[in-house]
């Protein structure tokens, strides 16, 4: 797996495995902590999480000029690494939502993960031009999707054990003040809480017999002091034990910093290579040059288009299919947020399978070229929200808002087994190991050296336009029977493989990988 690889790819490798770890312990956890800390509506919340995820993606293009326009990307990755450490440190402080000072704490909270974004925008794009950099020696070359597999394999060994981290710590929190985790149960002490809120029976009646599994002394004789007093202490030591959980992505922020400063030497310096080589242009040769970089620009948009759709589809991990393990699936003392290790677990498990099955192919003289593979992947992210589809069509689901408003025994009876989600997040990481790290080294084979950093930026900025879409998902898992969501996103992902097959030839051509 590691064979005939440059040196360098290990140390970025594990620079950015740090730096993820840290960003998907927040991640994991930011739609619903949102809903418990301030109230919010799911709407509103998924709303913030997509601006959040959209503006991470969309500033990895504002970090590529800045490191292409200085030609100092290293500096720029080490000055984003701090930038986010102190957005994290910022989301580390516990301090207690109340209606006197919710409007000025949700606005600090959006500005660290305004930092958050800002600051992965300056790394992000940056140290992936430096891998693809890597590659262009001829010895390497070779070996570039393999390299980048290798490189979204680290990624994920962050991502495998950061869910875990905040779940973790918040029912460790929980017990420490003798209350016991549960999921459904901070939305109903907001709902109590709130002045604007009329709160059914039904609710009031699922409110006090989740307070005794939670560790309250609340039933109907209760008093409404007693209640509002309990529903409040709940909520603090919930959110507190959240808001520690960030203090362990402020310590990967940093371990991913000193792995950086302690191996940029050995890395390449893309601007400055191809500052070098610009010297050696000719004006005639800079002619010749330009219908060849209007070609690769082009090609490259073709793939964005696409990467827009995958995107908007593969990230809903993160809002409705969350939404959808809280609600819908018997995960019993599993938190929900927990589930969003299945993807990078199967990353980690698959993609040794899935470079074995390449090399094999290639070895027989099959090579299948990285516009194929995405086009397969898209085809394989459609097939899992068929499956989905056709399991919550079965079990007769209606939205999520409808459910949530059932009687608790009800809901019970109703919810599906966890294997639907292991499933689904089988054929999604499959996908996703199709598209994510070959697009990558797709944009590093038909970026000009000169606007490596940029390109990398456009692969994440048409990242950031799916992400801006991600509120949909939500919209609909509230407002309809949720397969109707699912059908959605199976039908864009069919869409999208069509468009992508119906080029292959044509990208096949720019990049010279004729079969």
């Amino acid at each position: 797996m590691f064979k005939n690889q440059p040196k360098g790819l290990i140390p970025a490798a594990l620079s950015n495995m740090g730096e993820r770890f840290g960003y998907y312990i927040m991640n994991a956890v930011l739609v619903l902590f949102l809903c418990s800390k301030f109230g919010l509506k799911e709407e509103t919340s998924t709303l913030i999480y997509s601006f959040f995820y959209a503006g991470i993606y969309v500033l990895s293009l504002v970090g590529g000029l800045i490191a292409d326009r200085t030609q100092n990307y290293k500096g720029t990755i080490i000055t984003g690494l701090c930038i986010m450490t102190l957005g994290y440190v910022v989301l580390a402080i516990p301090v207690f939502a109340t209606a006197e000072n919710t409007a000025w704490l949700l606005t600090v909270t959006c500005i660290a993960l305004f930092l958050i974004a800002f600051g992965n925008g300056l790394f992000k794009g940056n140290l992936q031009a430096i891998v693809g950099q890597l590659y262009d020696n001829p010895k390497y070359a070779a070996q570039r999707d393999s390299g980048f597999q290798i490189f979204y394999v680290f990624i994920n060994v962050g991502g495998l054990i950061a869910p875990f981290v905040a779940p973790m710590l918040r029912s460790w929190w929980l017990d420490v003040h003798n209350l016991v985790y549960n999921a459904d149960f901070p939305a109903l002490c907001h709902q109590y809480l709130s002045v604007t809120d009329n709160m059914g029976m039904e609710n009031i009646n699922n409110l006090y017999a989740l307070a005794s599994q939670v560790g309250g002394n609340i039933s109907a004789a209760s008093n409404a002091a007693e209640i509002s007093a309990f529903c409040s202490e709940y909520l603090k030591v919930f959110n507190e034990g959240i808001h520690y959980s960030f203090i362990a992505s402020v310590a990967a922020m940093l371990i991913s910093l000193c792995i950086f400063l302690g191996t940029k030497k050995g890395l390449p310096s893309p601007a400055k290579k191809a500052a070098a080589e610009t010297v050696k242009y000719t004006a005639e040769e800079k002619k010749a040059m330009a219908t060849e970089i209007k070609q690769r620009m082009g090609a490259l948009f073709a793939v964005l288009g696409i990467a827009i759709f995958f995107w908007f589809s593969f990230h809903q991990n993160g809002t409705s299919l969350s939404l959808f393990a809280r609600d819908f699936v018997k995960t019993d003392s599993i938190a929900p947020e927990i589930w969003q290790a299945l993807n990078p677990l199967f990353v980690i498990l698959l993609t040794p399978v899935i470079m074995w099955f390449f090399a094999s192919l290639a070895r027989k003289g099959k090579v299948i070229s990285t516009p194929r593979k995405i086009a397969i992947g898209m085809g394989l992210a459609a097939i899992a929200y068929i499956f989905l589809t056709i399991v919550c069509a079965i079990d007769g689901f209606p939205s999520g808002e409808t459910f949530r408003s059932m009687d608790i025994t009800v809901r019970e009876g109703l919810k599906t087994g966890p294997w639907v989600l292991i499933l689904l997040y089988f054929f999604l990481t499959v996908a996703e190991l199709f598209i994510s790290p070959l697009g990558l080294s797709f944009v590093s084979k038909v970026a000009p050296k000169h606007l490596q950093g940029l390109c990398q930026g456009l692969w994440l900025g048409a990242t950031a336009v799916g992400n801006l879409l991600l509120w949909i998902g939500p919209l609909i898992y509230n407002a309809c029977p949720i397969w109707e969501a699912w059908v959605i996103f199976a039908g864009v992902c069919f869409i999208s493989m069509g468009a992508m097959l119906a080029m292959v030839k044509w990208l096949e051509r720019v990049t010279d990988e004729q079969q």
